[in-house]
């Protein structure tokens, strides 16, 4: 059952990429431009697309999504979605954003699956089997110190998340040999699952950002550290990396 559960994220995830990369370019709507972020008609019309396919296929099941929610909220079957994670990226054309989805069963992630559409890349995984890219097998980095480590730190949408990341990428600048701010947390935990980066840190992020990546780092031998947040219940901080050596957070 898991298998076609993964087939149905795939599909939904390369249909998805298909109608963002035909748009990728193109004069677009805007419904929201804040200070820090820019919400799309279109990521609206992608988690409608995605929503589509998923709940023709399983009804009962519920949608959690960046752009709402749809479906039986009761269901032990919940799809967690974001149709376009990377928003500002695209709208500024640069071609670094992606299409995530999970699934989770009474809580638990059993699948997920995580599309580049620019650079034709998905990983996908099942919750008992291996993290692959484009259908091979891929694992987190061997380098076993920090100061050979590529690390992404992310910054979030308000001022605190501002004030509170900027110290921690000016302590990874300085340890690490190389720290990124790449703007889409979902391929920055991607980038953790097949070892292009070594860790991945955020303060403040939504479960939609990484639920698929948080299975794909820990099937490829990984750890991910999810804390909610004491004051924001739908907020998470996480620490996701290879775990082979001290990332000296402390």
């Amino acid at each position: 059952m898991t298998h076609s559960f993964l087939q149905t994220a795939t599909d939904a995830a390369l249909a998805a990429g298909g109608f963002l990369r035909a748009n990728f370019g193109r004069s677009l709507s805007v419904d929201e431009n804040l200070a820090h972020d820019i919400k799309l008609a279109l990521d609206r019309h992608t988690q409608s697309l995605i929503e589509g396919l998923i709940l023709e296929r399983y009804p009962h099941h519920a949608i959690y999504g960046e752009e709402g929610i749809r479906g039986d909220q009761s269901s032990e079957f919940q799809w967690v979605v974001d149709p376009i994670d990377g928003t500002v990226n695209f709208f500024y054309n640069i071609p670094h954003f992606a299409v995530s989805i999970a699934l989770r069963r009474a809580g638990r992630i059993i699948a997920g699956v995580i599309h580049d559409p620019m650079r034709d890349e998905l990983w996908s995984v099942m919750e008992d089997g291996p993290t692959l890219l484009n259908g091979h097998p891929v694992q987190v980095s061997s380098r076993t110190s920090l100061a050979e480590a590529t690390v992404s730190v992310g910054v979030s949408k308000s001022l605190d998340t501002i004030n509170r990341g900027i110290p921690l990428f000016e302590r990874m600048v300085r340890n690490a040999k190389k720290c990124r701010m790449m703007g889409s947390a979902s391929l920055d935990i991607a980038y953790v699952a097949c070892g292009r980066l070594d860790a991945y840190i955020e303060n403040s992020i939504s479960l939609w950002d990484v639920a698929a990546g948080i299975l794909l780092v820990e099937r490829a031998g990984g750890r991910v550290d999810l804390v909610p947040h004491a004051e924001k219940p739908d907020k998470f901080s996480i620490v996701a990396c290879s775990g082979a050596f001290d990332l000296e957070l402390e």
